[in-house]
């Protein structure tokens, strides 16, 4: 014994060995034998010892415990848990007993039972750290997130420094969805060990979903500094390389973390459609037409491979978005078991909206959604915005907040907890207004926290059966693609898209040469992002280039490589990538609505519309030509269109699109006819009347609410349209 606990292993050895050869029975030299080979990991041999002198005397408490430990670390977790059962039969007061069993349940995913056995280790013990801190594991399998941060709490406030309780704690907020509470926590965290590559991978997550890509970054950085093959942080410090732009880079990054993990698909599915996305993004087209046929097919059949975002990029196909949102879905925003919503039955004088988005902020969204606020009736209707970006101050904040009757920032508060604040104001119409998009919060409507949710101004379905109703037109979501749809679709009798009466008024229209166009020729443009620009497309475009002499195409500005790569597929179309013009950027609305005056036809996109960009236009006094797409996302352009009045401008081939633009760029008294009408409908027009549009969206909420007091399941329905003077 002295031997043993002094750490001369070998003369205990030998000396156990010794008594063994005597009394070969002797249990207690074949218990210290067994513990003293568990600490040699000699497993197998321990746990044979601990069988033979159990055998002998099965009444040894410590025999059984240590042969639990050594089965448990033998991965025979059944056994593990017999052993302990049978120690504490003999000793019901041993906490450590306890703990160690519930660390076997856990393995043999017995959360449940785990978490029970760690409460009776800490009824025994209540300042026992281990059991606090086990205990918040188990409940973290659970999905007890809450219940799992108080334990890991209470195990800081008994042994405050140790890094991975920190950690614990700080994973635990960002599944709460706390995540400027988890940064602190991580901070924590690398300040106990800030060797720890782990702590600042997380770390970075929480910052990404804050928005703070570039405290992101430097996140993953510093990670990857100190162990340079770890594919987690790969695989996130290209998210955050693409989110700032830089997607060579992110394309580098991607192929890393799969070239250290080719298995990372397991880990990361949607890595192979984050992938191809990004080189969408750069106009990378060869590289990755034959994968973009692979991942939709994968997709189709039920695979995780493709985030539901990426599909409105990569196909037209309304198959494909179906199944994209519902793959997303299942796999990371499920219907809860629990609904916060029970089934009780509101009695309301007005109806409770509440709007919920991550861009109440300076984005498109925050404008279109500012002026339906300010149109909504009061009378009718009580409005709630629960903004999920960090509180932040700014003229569209204010703006919102004065439209709003409530305005409530929610950031740093978990699912659960949005969802039992909906049900606390008794929301009766809980309005999604991000869908999959950055930022996005389903688990908050997976809660079902309200009696009637829905989805507005997305661009496709959510592919979540919790969201009641899309709000749509018959354009955009026409009754034959209704089997693709979750949702039941809503039917306003012009556009589903807001766009805000209240938008700034073009400034001072450039010269072209201060624009950096030629003096003369015809000038198509499309300033849609370099994602939605797609080889069929391109190829029309870059033939109404070689047909109208002296043309040139205006597109915005991208980084070098979407510059060069387009140059480069203009010149393998025999044009002259001189003919290509990019716009530099401009900060102010005003500028850029004034400049595309300029130009003298809007080229839209397929699959994925222009959709604000197109309101841009249209607002300018720019037209705009489309192709109608087979999905939501590449119809918004036309919906758009017929709601300003100019329906001969949507085109349903690429074929009509491309004779269309010729005739128009030839016939120049035939474009000034439809920028005159353009002109002369823009104030007065659907598309731009705000006050019209809300009176419609409010007739929507008022029937979809009707339905509900009067017990109806959701069904398609459409809005009468009501007159100017009415919407007034």
């Amino acid at each position: 014994m002295a031997s043993h606990q002094s750490g001369k292993l070998g003369e205990a050895e030998a000396l156990y060995r010794l008594v063994l050869e005597k009394a070969p029975r002797h249990t207690g030299a074949l218990t210290l034998l067994g513990t003293l080979q568990a600490q040699l990991r000699n497993l197998e041999e321990a746990a044979r010892l601990f069988e033979i002198s159990l055998k002998v005397d099965p009444l040894q408490v410590n025999a059984l415990y240590n042969h639990g430990i050594v089965l448990e670390e033998l991965a025979r977790f059944d056994d593990a848990v017999d052993s302990y059962d049978r120690a504490l039969a003999l000793a019901a007061d041993s906490p450590e007993i306890f703990n160690n069993r519930g660390n076997a349940l856990a393995k043999l995913k017995r959360f449940a039972e785990a978490v029970a056995s760690y409460d009776r280790a800490i009824a025994l013990k209540a300042d026992f750290p281990d059991a606090h801190f086990n205990r918040g594991n188990a409940l973290a399998e659970l999905k007890r997130f809450g219940d799992a941060l108080e334990s890991y709490e209470r195990a800081i406030a008994i042994a405050p420094g140790r890094p991975e309780a920190h950690l614990a704690r700080a994973n635990m907020l960002a599944e709460l969805k706390r995540y400027d509470r988890a940064v602190e926590a991580y901070d924590r965290a690398i300040a106990l060990d800030p060797g720890n590559p782990t702590i600042l991978n997380n770390r970075g997550n929480a910052l990404m979903q804050l928005a703070r890509r570039y405290d992101a970054l430097d996140s993953y950085e510093r990670a990857l500094a100190l162990r340079p093959d770890y594919p987690e942080a790969l695989f996130n410090r290209a998210d955050a390389l693409s989110e700032l732009g830089r997607y060579e880079d992110a394309l580098k990054s991607y192929a890393g973390a799969v070239s250290l993990n080719p298995g990372l698909a397991q880990a990361f599915p949607y890595v192979q459609g984050s992938m191809a996305c990004t080189r969408l993004r750069l106009c990378d087209w060869a590289a990755c037409e034959e994968t973009i046929d692979r991942i939709a097919e994968r997709c189709i059949a039920g695979d995780k491979v493709l985030v539901p975002f990426g599909s409105y990029m990569l196909r037209d196909s309304a198959l494909l978005q179906y199944h994209c949102g519902r793959n997303f879905v299942e796999d990371q925003n499920p219907a809860s078991r629990h609904p916060v919503w029970q089934g009780e039955r509101y009695a309301h004088d007005r109806i409770r909206l509440a709007y919920v988005s991550f861009d109440f902020r300076e984005h498109m969204v925050a404008y279109q959604l500012a002026g339906i606020a300010e149109h909504h009736d009061r009378s009718r209707f009580e409005t709630t915005a629960l903004s999920l970006y960090p509180k932040a101050a700014g003229a569209i904040q204010e703006r919102l907040r004065n439209a709003f009757e409530r305005f409530v920032d929610v950031g740093d508060r978990g699912d659960i907890d949005v969802a039992r604040l909906v049900r606390e104001l008794e929301i009766d119409v809980l309005v999604d207004l991000m869908g999959h998009t950055r930022g996005a919060r389903m688990g908050i409507f997976a809660q079902r926290p309200a009696p009637v949710q829905v989805s507005f101004n997305c661009p496709g379905t959510t592919g979540a059966d919790y969201l009641d109703y899309l709000v749509a037109d018959r354009i955009v979501v026409p009754p034959e693609h209704h089997p693709y749809f979750t949702e039941k679709a809503v039917y306003l009798p012009d556009t589903c898209q807001p766009n805000d009466s209240k938008r700034p008024a073009a400034g001072r229209a450039p010269s072209r040469g201060e624009a950096g166009l030629p003096e003369r020729g015809f000038v198509f443009c499309s300033f849609n992002t370099s994602y939605k620009f797609r080889p069929a497309v391109f190829d029309v475009w870059m033939r109404l280039l070689l047909k109208i002499e002296d043309s040139v195409l205006w597109l915005s500005s991208g980084n070098a490589t979407v510059i060069g790569n387009l140059q480069s597929e203009a010149r393998a179309r025999g044009v002259d990538p001189a003919r290509l013009i990019f716009a530099r950027r401009i900060d102010r609305m005003e500028d850029h609505l004034a400049r595309q005056g300029l130009a003298d036809l809007f080229l839209d996109t397929l699959p994925y519309n222009a959709q604000t960009t197109a309101a841009d236009a249209l607002w300018s006094g720019l037209p705009v030509l489309t192709c109608l797409g087979g999905a939501l996302s590449g119809r918004v352009a036309a919906s758009l269109l017929a709601a300003a009045g100019l329906p001969e401008l949507i085109t349903r081939s690429l074929e009509e699109y491309e004779a269309l633009a010729i005739s128009l760029a030839q016939d120049p008294g035939r474009l000034r006819q439809i920028k005159d009408k353009l002109a002369a409908n823009r104030l007065a027009c659907p598309l731009f009347d705000t006050a019209r549009f809300t009176r419609h969206l409010e007739a929507a909420f008022e029937q979809m609410c009707r339905m509900h007091r009067q017990g109806e399941a959701p069904r398609h329905f459409a809005v009468a349209p009501i007159s100017t003077a009415a919407a007034g």
